[in-house]
């Protein structure tokens, strides 16, 4: 059902008639995030410029009872900002100040529509740290990183976005906007309600504003190149790294398809001759820094690495991390579609985990690159595909069901940073079990009771 001319001037009034997008042309970039095969046309794009108007916009919606989903820079990788029937898909990307660095509090106060990158640089140019590190830092909003609670590369050392999330501001389904959390480095007072609104993806409230905690710079870093004839002894020497009580800040894993796809984007001098890579990253006080990158070496060469490179220069750093970055963008250059999934197990089960996801490629007859943050046991295997094919989509949806099944067998979950979305959520119960799994959806209902949310993301 279309809106009628007279809800499209009430959101004009609002956000100017600018701002309010309903040309087809205009429409598509908004119907699709970085999930494949999950698109959806919207029927308006409203672009607010500040909490207000958002809140303003909401109350309009609730009125006329009409569904939101709220969007940043749409990367994400689960369909959570995909548009929903007869709903509204509100953008938040011209909220996009940095409000305060406080060097004093180690805090900095910014709008939902800051590019990450930028929250990461105002950290730095103040001496600063602002550790999480999605794939996506280039271009995802700092907004869209709490909402999904993302990781990323230095999430084993660090953690994820959730641990950096000091306080919020949200606008709820009526409208209303609320102020959650403090500058306070401890506060027990009452339930700890900005904690529900992290990870919920838009399905309880639109984040507007992020309060973040910040760290001081380490002082040095360091980084590794492990390469390894099979992927099990990558996997091997990860868990012996953890065993050693050695927490890197990176430890990333590539295997040989994707290594083969990275080197010929990026061009950085990767070895393709090997099964795997590890990336590993130590950083912290000079001493330890160096300390630990020997001890690291020394368990990837008892573990059979081929060959261990040092980063000589903090560029050649940078570079080799880059190449990771690009992996996932790497492996899309192969075929049409590219499915980047998202499971983690207990550390102990890679190299069991790794084995089984490339004998399941093998065995459904698919190219599967898999890569990813193997300090924390989280993988990515990426299939290489072309939705076009019915036959060949179908092996692709059997084998991600008995990598799933395999995931939740080992103890692992279906998502360590992606979020559920619409690509997870018919797991979702199997992992949390029926008990759990209904009090999330009461929690939905007593905080969004009519279901104007983002309505159909993480539960039906």
């Amino acid at each position: 059902m279309a809106l009628s001319d007279q809800a499209l001037e009430r959101f004009a009034a609002i956000v100017g008639q600018d701002q309010v997008l309903t040309k087809p042309e205009d429409l598509i970039p908004y119907g699709f995030d970085g999930t494949a095969a999950l698109k959806r046309m919207p029927q308006v794009v409203i672009l607010p410029g500040s909490t207000e108007e958002v809140a303003a916009c909401v109350k309009v919606a609730a009125e006329l009872g009409l569904p939101v989903v709220g969007r940043g820079s749409g990367t994400g990788l689960s369909g959570g900002s995909v548009p929903v029937e007869n709903g509204i898909v509100l953008c938040l990307v011209r909220l996009n100040a940095i409000l305060e660095v406080d060097a004093r509090n180690l805090t900095m106060r910014a709008q939902a529509g800051v590019i990450t990158q930028k929250i990461a640089e105002a950290a730095a140019a103040q001496g600063l740290f602002y550790p999480p590190d999605p794939g996506s830092i280039r271009i995802s909003t700092i907004g869209g990183n709490v909402a999904e609670n993302s990781g990323g590369l230095r999430g084993l050392k660090y953690g994820v976005t959730r641990d950096y999330v000091m306080g919020l501001q949200v606008v709820l389904a009526d409208g209303e906007v609320v102020e959650l959390g403090n500058k306070c480095v401890k506060d027990v007072a009452g339930y700890s309600l900005k904690d529900l609104f992290i990870g919920s993806e838009g399905t309880l409230g639109i984040i507007t504003e992020v309060l973040l905690k910040l760290l001081p710079l380490p002082a040095a870093r360091r980084t590794l190149l492990a390469s390894f004839d099979t992927l099990e002894a990558a996997a091997e020497t990860v868990s012996a790294i953890i065993a050693a009580r050695i927490i890197p800040c990176t430890l990333e894993f590539l295997d040989q398809m994707t290594i083969q796809c990275v080197e010929d984007f990026s061009k950085v001098g990767l070895p393709t001759d090997c099964a795997a890579l590890l990336l590993m990253e130590t950083d912290g006080h000079p001493a330890a820094v160096e300390d630990e990158a020997q001890r690291m070496e020394a368990i990837a060469v008892q573990h059979g690495a081929k060959a261990v490179r040092r980063a000589a220069t903090e560029a050649e750093s940078l570079e080799l991390a880059s190449a990771r970055r690009n992996a996932f963008s790497s492996l899309a250059r192969k075929r049409p579609t590219t499915i980047l999934e998202d499971v983690t197990v207990p550390r102990s089960e890679l190299a069991v985990m790794v084995r089984f996801i490339a004998e399941t490629a093998a065995r459904h007859r698919l190219a599967v690159g898999t890569f990813g943050h193997m300090g924390d046991g989280n993988l990515h295997p990426t299939f290489l595909t072309d939705e076009r094919d019915e036959e060949e989509m179908a092996r692709v949806h059997l084998a991600l069901d008995e990598i799933v099944g395999k995931t939740l067998e080992l103890g692992g979950t279906i998502t360590g940073e992606h979020g559920i979305g619409l690509a997870k959520k018919q797991w979702l119960e199997q992992q949390m079990g029926g008990a759990a799994y209904k009090l999330l959806g009461e929690v939905k209902r007593a905080i969004d009771p009519r279901n104007l949310l983002n309505p159909g993301k993480i539960i039906s």
